[in-house]
């Protein structure tokens, strides 16, 4: 089954104002950045490419307008780039409306030839990484007093078993209890924080570097036999960081049709 048609924005982030992570290059984050300045938005994008960041922010401001996407490199395991991005949003458009925390790190590697280094990398850039930017989005809210969203990209292995995902799927559930955690404390001032968790979504260059008997075992999986593409993952984001879903905070909403 194909994807299907590319749906058009509809103006439900209009005027707001939004940090993205890890939002360089052909993936959810790249995917997120378009719709949200489709829908409306103005954006500030971060990412550890920089790079393939200037890249994306010529690239969209050409398409959009220049007054309406800024960048700045950003490693989220890193707390000074992490300030130093929020602090750009409020500096450049004097408000922080919407947050999404892209940025993580996968690998495989069995536990019983894990290293540290491997644990412990993909559980910073991941969890730690998701952590931070959501105590600095919180932060920013609360002097704010505005309100806000925050929506964390977690995974559908954040509930199920993969073997040699031990690092990665302890980091996305860590996600998710993060976001059920940071909901709660949100709420009384009016933030909500919420996740999409995909299970398998793919863009050219990834598909590029994966084996077809790999993809096809992956595909094999899905219900409509065909991954997702990050728009489609983005489009969910965009729900939750829109009005459309007010009375929804602490849930990951599961953007899969694995079947097994």
């Amino acid at each position: 089954m194909t994807a299907p048609d590319y749906v058009p924005g509809h103006g439900l982030l209009k005027d707001r104002t939004a940090v993205v992570t890890a939002a360089a290059g052909a993936g959810i984050g790249g995917a997120t950045a378009r719709r949200l300045l489709e829908e409306g938005a103005r954006i500030v994008i971060g990412d550890a490419h920089a790079r393939r960041l200037k890249e994306t922010e010529e690239a969209l401001a050409a398409e959009f307008g220049a007054g309406r996407v800024t960048s700045l490199p950003c490693d989220v395991t890193e707390e000074d780039q992490v300030q130093a991005l929020f602090a750009l949003a409020e500096h450049t458009h004097g408000r922080l409306d919407i947050v999404v925390n892209n940025a993580g790190l996968g690998g495989t590697a069995a536990l019983v030839d894990m290293t540290d280094d491997q644990w412990s990398r993909v559980l910073d850039v991941t969890l730690n990484g998701t952590f931070r930017c959501t105590r600095a989005a919180l932060r920013a809210f609360k002097a704010s007093g505005g309100g806000g969203v925050i929506v964390n990209n977690a995974s559908v292995i954040g509930w199920r078993a993969q073997t040699g995902q031990a690092h990665y799927a302890a980091a996305k559930a860590g996600v998710m209890a993060l976001t059920r955690c940071a909901a709660l404390e949100a709420a009384e001032f009016g933030v909500r924080v919420n996740a999409v968790a995909p299970s398998l979504a793919m863009h050219p260059h990834l598909v590029k570097v994966t084996s077809q008997e790999l993809l096809a075992e992956l595909t094999a999986r899905e219900a409509f036999g065909r991954y997702a593409e990050p728009w489609e993952v983005a489009n969910v984001i965009v729900f939750l960081a829109s009005a459309y879903s007010s009375y929804m905070t602490g849930e990951t909403v599961s953007v899969s049709s694995q079947h097994a």
